[in-house]
């Protein structure tokens, strides 16, 4: 089996390209919210997520911003089917009253490669088709940081589009703290017009009070007005783009409504 195959099992589509390769490489610090992303941290090289900047993708027509659980999006053209439950449990007394932030993992905390890296963080073994294979794992600038400081400020969850079985022992690695209250994979998201979306009202929080960092727009193509975008990182170990993001958080943190505060910062 081939790296490309391989990859298409176990990681976030969005991602596939970058541990492949790395010749398309973005990692601009970046302070402050992005409107846009670079097409070529998006080239069609997978199967499960392609070309999604090569048409427009709509949004659900309705956005229900209460706590009412709508039915997924058709996928494959079958009936949606509405699941029993929210994918989050109830709120833990510890994080009672704060506001929940949502993070992406693969080029938003952590780089992955198949390819030997000789400064990863952590080598992860993944087992396919009986066959155990090296993942190498490149750490974010600033993640520990950044990752403590959210674990005080929020009630955060990781919801990533790659499969448990790579994605579970890279978070066991990377969260030291027990920042991470729950763990959301690639069978959480809703598959939608070809992209793995990560559809925040299926949550069970008031989505007032949720934010989303992801490096993928199409992982929150539902809720862009939750969303605190953040470039792709492959290697740049500059890049200070967590580190720089932290005051705006402590300040989101304090909301009451995120909407607001997020809204006018997309106007600047």
């Amino acid at each position: 089996m081939d790296n490309t195959s391989i990859i298409t099992q176990v990681a976030n589509p969005k991602e596939e390209e970058s541990i492949s390769s790395s010749q398309d490489k973005v990692s601009q610090s970046n302070s402050s919210l992005k409107k846009h992303r670079s097409r070529s941290i998006f080239s069609p090289f997978f199967c499960c997520f392609r070309n999604y900047n090569d048409y427009h993708v709509e949004p659900p027509a309705a956005n229900n911003k209460t706590l009412s659980l709508p039915p997924p999006p058709e996928e494959n053209g079958s009936p949606p089917k509405p699941p029993a439950k929210f994918l989050l449990p109830e709120v833990s007394i510890a994080d009672y009253g704060k506001n929940c932030v949502v993070i992406d993992l693969d080029e938003t905390l952590v780089h992955s490669s198949f390819k030997p890296i000789s400064n990863a963080d952590f080598i992860v073994p993944v087992e396919i088709d009986g066959t155990v294979h090296q993942v190498y794992v490149l750490k974010r600038p600033h993640v520990d940081e950044f990752l403590q400081k959210m674990g005080e400020l929020f009630e955060c969850v990781l919801f990533t589009a790659s499969l448990a079985k790579y994605a579970d022992p890279v978070a066991d690695l990377l969260d030291q703290w027990g920042v991470f209250r729950a763990r959301l994979f690639r069978e959480s998201c809703v598959f939608h017009r070809g992209n793995y979306v990560k559809d925040l009202s299926r949550l069970g929080r008031e989505l007032s009070k949720v934010i989303i960092i992801d490096n993928s727009p199409a992982s929150y193509i539902f809720h862009p007005e939750n969303a605190v975008p953040v470039q792709s990182w492959f290697d740049d170990l500059t890049d200070t783009e967590l580190l720089d993001l932290i005051p705006l958080f402590e300040g989101l943190s304090k909301e009451e409504d995120v909407y607001s505060l997020l809204q006018s910062l997309r106007n600047r």
